[in-house]
């Protein structure tokens, strides 16, 4: 079998995952900046006239903390995207099907799991984002065929035909 990365599709999903990270990264280092640009104009109003511009503070701080928060999430998602792309080097897709148990609990059965076999188990795994747009669309592969690869120990990629991205998921700690 063929590594996941040589696909086309994978190529494309993983180029439109990088894609959306950058954007994040992009937009809240934008945000940041913007708001210590904001922020510095405040002071040099308030240093020549004396006067203050209500509400404007309130403005700073929320583009501020807001883009580190975005500048975060896209930081992590490079990371993961590298981490993903390094790991479908070497590993090929698995087909299955996916259940949905619930808004981010998923479950992987592989091609020929027997759900008579009681040594046969699928992969339980839990949603890694909580965008309500990303659980939606995959929620919306209940019971479809789906390509799932692992990328860590307790890490998996998945996408399906037509997608234009991955989504990540977990394998839940054991209690």
């Amino acid at each position: 079998m063929h590594p996941a990365a040589e696909d086309p599709q994978t190529r494309s999903a993983l180029t439109g995952y990088q894609a959306g990270a950058l954007r994040w990264l992009a937009g809240g280092v934008i945000a940041v900046v913007l708001g210590v640009l904001l922020g510095a104009a405040l002071v040099a109003i308030a240093g020549s006239s004396g006067r203050t511009v209500p509400g404007v503070g309130l403005v700073v701080v929320v583009l501020v903390v807001a883009g580190t928060v975005a500048a975060v999430a896209g930081a992590g998602a490079l990371l993961r995207y590298q981490r993903w792309q390094r790991a479908l080097r070497t590993r090929p897709w698995q087909t299955g099907v996916l259940r949905i148990a619930g808004p981010a609990v998923l479950s992987f059965e592989p091609e020929g799991y027997d759900e008579l076999d009681p040594l046969d188990a699928p992969v339980r795994l839990r949603l890694v984002s909580t965008s309500v747009w990303r659980t939606r669309a995959v929620q919306q592969l209940n019971g479809a065929v789906v390509r799932a690869a692992p990328v860590g120990p307790r890490e998996w990629v998945l996408t399906a035909e037509g997608l234009s991205t991955v989504y990540g998921a977990r394998v839940p700690a054991r209690r």
